[in-house]
Formats: C-alpha cells, sequence, structure tokens
C-alpha cells in the first residue's frame, strides 16, 4: 500500500514539475541567440543545397538518358543509365524533402 502511494505521489510530482518548467521555457525563453542562430543556419544550409543539387540533377538525369540512348544495344549501360536516372531523383527529392525536416526540427527545438 505505502509502496504505490509513494509511486502515485512521485508520479504527480514529477508531472507537475515537467508541466511547470516547460511553461517557464515557453514563456521566459521562447527564442534564445543560439537557437536562433541555429535555425538561421539551417535555413541558409538548405537554400545552398537546393542551388547547388537543381543543377547536378539535372545533369545527372540528363547523362542517364544520354547513356541509355547511346548505348547501341549494351544492356550493362542501359542498366547503369536506369540506376543513374533512378538514383539522382531520389537524391533530389530527398533534398527537396529537406524543408520537412527542418520544420521538424524547428518544431522540436522551439
Amino acid at each position: 500500500m505505502k509502496k504505490k502511494l509513494l509511486f502515485y505521489l512521485f508520479s504527480i510530482l514529477f508531472i507537475a514539475f515537467s508541466i511547470i518548467f516547460s511553461y517557464c521555457l515557453i514563456s521566459f525563453a521562447a527564442y534564445p541567440k543560439l537557437i536562433t542562430t541555429i535555425l538561421d543556419a539551417f535555413e541558409n544550409i538548405k537554400g545552398y543545397l537546393i542551388a547547388i543539387a537543381t543543377p547536378v540533377a539535372a545533369v545527372a538525369i540528363a547523362s542517364g538518358f544520354l547513356m541509355q540512348k547511346f548505348s547501341f544495344g549494351d544492356e550493362e549501360r542501359i542498366r547503369n543509365g536506369k540506376k543513374l536516372i533512378r538514383t539522382s531523383i531520389v537524391s533530389y527529392a530527398f533534398i527537396l524533402a529537406l524543408d520537412l525536416i527542418i520544420s521538424l526540427i524547428q518544431n522540436l527545438i522551439g
């Protein structure tokens, strides 16, 4: 009986302290300078990655199509061209999905 009572008491205290401290962080330290700097850095990195990845993906997809076109029946080159196209599209889609990942990180931090 006493163990159960102590367990419930500590559980209630833990929940109460976690609620109190979470509200303090939200109201008094919403976005400290370090967090704002990190969030700005994520935005800059995202912009640079998209700016670099767009022409690289276009060149990779074009190379894959040209590799398939000028394979002259060579199955190895056709397979490599398809693989190059597929991997470049998946990689570019992941880079475009970085916006979702960064917004998730921002929601977890802020």
